[in-house]
């Protein structure tokens, strides 16, 4: 049987809301954010995982640990699982991020990386996954870009 990944993003943060590109800076969840990730766990606890794995970005990292709290479930923290580094653009407004996106496909994002250095390091967190959980079904809550 193949390995089965469920993917999710973290829940909504402050940034989210403020209309942020967060990036690698950690941002933190907000009100209805922690909400969500409530949410998240109700949904997924019984879901017959074998494990989380979790980007090791703050944000994200609160959404497993308030999604799964006092589960036995593994929660498995992976900076291959961040989001894309927009470098000294971390932390931009959306709507920049937005009209330059397609510009950062192969060219890094000044002092930070594109968007296929973000495929490819996700590429080589399944290609790991694979061969550790195969048969088993794993959830990734990671970001927007990675998804």
């Amino acid at each position: 049987m193949a390995l089965q990944l469920v993917f999710e993003t973290h829940a909504i943060t402050t940034d989210n809301e403020a209309g942020i590109a967060t990036g690698w800076l950690p941002g933190e969840l907000s009100a209805r954010g922690r909400e969500t990730a409530a949410d998240l766990g109700r949904r997924r606890r019984d879901d017959g995982l074998a494990a989380v794995y979790v980007s090791d970005l703050a944000r994200a990292v609160q959404t497993a640990a308030i999604a799964f709290e006092g589960s036995s479930v593994p929660l498995i923290l992976d900076s291959r699982l961040r989001e894309c580094n927009y470098g000294s653009l971390n932390g931009m407004p959306t709507a920049r991020l937005e009209r330059e996106r397609s510009h950062h496909i192969d060219d890094p994002w000044p002092g930070g990386e594109s968007y296929q250095g973000l495929v490819d390091r996700t590429r080589r967190l399944l290609s790991d996954l694979s061969a550790e959980w195969e048969g088993s079904r794993v959830l990734l809550i990671s970001h927007s870009a990675n998804k």
